[in-house]
């Protein structure tokens, strides 16, 4: 027991100095640990949502890239508006996919012709004519989404687990970027042009390509 006290009596005031007075150049108690990653400065909202805003168009392209073929991608948008929000008139979905109203007209046609669309008459008005999704356009956009879910699926399953879930935490955010492009598109298509010439004037301006990328 003496021998103890002597130990615990001569050890004590060492610990308290070297908590006092650390090693130059060692960790200091309660300190970052060498070796450990220095968090960096905060990052603004404004350079958040523009590295969101990269990372989701190059998913963009990789989906792009890595889908089907055999429809063009504006017609692929166009079934996909019709499947979202039902028939539309041809002049909703000249606006929507940003192409001129002729363009828009011929790209129906070909759908009609592969059964995937069709056109009828508008119930509430027998002079307004609606293009509207067939059973077979469905099932083709459908199955379009899950191939492309699929390609992302494999990915994902790459990923570390942590990554996975941050992931997942994200798809309700995801999801809703995508309602609000619907809404945009959608009054951007009830909203009347400002001259006759307004639909063309933006067509000629972005290009098809835009409507591709929807």
């Amino acid at each position: 027991m003496h021998l103890y006290s002597l130990g615990y009596s001569y050890w004590m005031p060492e610990r308290d100095a070297a908590e006092r007075d650390p090693v130059p150049g060692g960790p200091v108690p309660g300190g970052p640990v060498p070796g450990d990653p220095v968090p960096g400065p905060p990052v603004s909202r404004e350079e958040s949502r523009d590295a969101i805003g990269e990372a989701l168009y190059g998913l963009v392209t990789l989906a792009v890239r890595n889908g089907p073929r055999e429809i063009s991608l504006t017609a692929a948008s166009t079934l996909a508006t019709l499947d979202r929000t039902g028939a539309r008139r041809l002049t909703d979905l000249a606006m929507i996919q940003r192409v001129t109203q002729p363009s828009m007209s011929v790209l129906v046609t070909g759908l009609e012709q592969a059964g995937l669309a069709e056109r009828r008459p508008d119930p509430s008005d027998k002079r307004v004519v609606l293009v509207a999704l067939t059973a077979a356009g469905a099932d083709y956009i459908h199955a379009r989404r899950r191939a492309g879910a699929r390609s992302f699926a494999d990915l994902i399953d790459k990923l570390p687990d942590e990554e996975a879930a941050t992931l997942a935490a994200a798809v309700s955010a995801l999801n809703r970027l995508r309602e609000l492009d619907s809404d945009r598109m959608a009054a951007a298509a009830d909203r009347p042009p400002s001259g006759p010439s307004d639909a063309d004037s933006t067509s000629h301006a972005q290009g098809a390509g835009a409507g591709d990328m929807a």
